[in-house]
C-alpha cells in the first residue's frame, strides 16, 4: 500500500521530468498548477528572469469550498484575467506532475475560457 509521502514523492518526480522538457520565457510564460487537499493554486512564471508575473488562488478568491471542480474553474478564469492584464496571451501549461483531470483540467480549461491560448 503506497502512503501518501510516497505518491507525493512519485508526484515531484514526475513534476522534474516534466520540468526538464519545458520552461517559460518571457514571450510564453509558464503557467504552474499547484494542487492541494484543502485548495488549488496557479502561478505565470518567467524562467529565465526567475519571476513570478501573476498568481491565483482559491485561498486569494475566499471560496467557501476551494477543493473542488467550480473552485478551479474559477482560478483558471481569474488567472487567465490577470494576464491578459499584464499583456500575456500564451502561455507553456505545466501540470506540476498532476495528472490531466478533475481540477488541473478544470483549471485549464477556465484559463482558456478566460483568453490564454496552450
Amino acid at each position: 500500500m503506497i502512503n501518501q509521502i510516497d505518491k507525493n514523492k512519485i508526484r515531484l518526480r514526475r513534476h522534474i521530468r516534466v520540468r526538464r522538457k519545458i520552461s517559460g520565457t518571457a514571450e510564453t510564460p509558464r503557467l504552474c498548477v499547484f494542487r492541494s487537499n484543502k485548495h488549488i493554486e496557479a502561478q505565470i512564471i518567467d524562467d529565465v528572469a526567475a519571476k513570478t508575473l501573476v498568481s491565483a488562488s482559491s485561498l486569494a478568491l475566499h471560496l467557501a469550498n476551494g477543493s473542488n471542480v467550480d473552485a478551479a474553474t474559477l482560478v483558471g478564469e481569474e488567472i487567465a484575467k490577470k494576464a491578459v492584464a499584464a499583456g500575456i496571451s500564451k502561455v507553456v501549461f505545466d501540470r506540476g506532475g498532476y495528472i490531466y483531470h478533475g481540477r488541473v483540467q478544470a483549471l485549464a480549461e477556465g484559463a482558456r475560457k478566460g483568453g490564454l491560448t496552450f
